[in-house]
């Protein structure tokens, strides 16, 4: 997506630190209006939007628990009223609660669920809602709305310790590409980035750590970690007209993580 004149309405949830400031901070440094969600780090999303409207971006922050119904609607009403319709939604909000799974709490299990993927469901229902309002588009017409679910390499990766977790990641994968094949004669698009190990507040404890650091780059044939940065790049391209010709499809960022690293050397 290049820096024009017209400009794209973007919300993006989970948007106060890692992977979602660096996808909300790299759309507003192309001018986009960005919707900044968050949960509980307003002084994070603070600093996201401040980051936007320094680069020439505009928009507002916003309070919201994505596995409320309630608040996702209001949050999606706040948005069309400041600037009317949607054009893209980053659907990226996330978090973890690790156990063995012997241990797990329902509790533990119910709140991954919900923040991951019952989160991205009703964010994604409300974002086709307003795109099926838009003006019908002829079949050589680009798209009229996009979605770009964020999941991660556990949707393919089975991850000991963090089976909540990686069961909402695989749910992610099904529930993009089943909206994908429901909502492309209707001119919608809907994609999904996973990333790697991208270096974020969630796993500082790792990257910032030599020797868990290498231990992690046994796993990256890249031999680098990946940086929020490195997922806005992929986001701006999901969500531009380059990309138009592409629905359903997910892209991993993640350095070679999923090329099954351990069988570099014939196994």
């Amino acid at each position: 997506m290049e820096k024009t004149s017209e400009k794209k309405t973007v919300l993006v949830t989970g948007a106060s630190s890692g992977i979602g400031q660096g996808i909300a901070i790299g759309f507003g440094q192309l001018g986009a209006r960005v919707i900044v969600n968050y949960h509980s780090d307003k002084e994070g999303a603070q600093y996201t939007l401040n980051k936007i409207t320094a680069s020439g971006g505009q928009g507002f922050i916003h309070q919201a628990d994505v596995s409320s119904e309630d608040e996702v609607q209001a949050m999606y009403a706040k948005a069309v009223d400041a600037y009317g319709p949607l054009d893209v939604l980053i659907n990226n909000a996330g978090i973890q609660k690790d156990s063995s799974f012997s241990n797990m709490s329902l509790d533990e299990w119910n709140a991954v669920i919900k923040t991951n993927l019952t989160g991205q469901f009703l964010c994604a229902r409300e974002a086709i809602r307003l795109f099926e309002q838009k003006p019908d588009v002829g079949d050589n017409d680009k798209s009229k709305g996009n979605i770009i679910f964020i999941s991660s390499v556990h949707d393919v990766i089975p991850w000991a310790g963090h089976v909540n977790y990686a069961s909402s990641k695989g749910g992610i994968s099904m529930l993009m590409k089943s909206l994908a094949l429901e909502v492309a004669q209707k001119k919608i698009r809907v994609n999904c980035i996973s990333p790697g190990a991208i270096a974020t507040d969630i796993n500082d404890d790792v990257w910032k750590d030599k020797e868990k650091m290498a231990e992690l780059l046994k796993l990256i044939p890249y031999k680098r970690i990946g940086q929020p940065e490195d997922i806005a790049k992929a986001a701006i391209w999901l969500a531009s007209d380059e990309s138009d010709y592409v629905t359903g499809t997910t892209i991993y960022v993640d350095g070679g993580m999923t090329l099954y690293p351990g069988f570099l050397e014939n196994g």
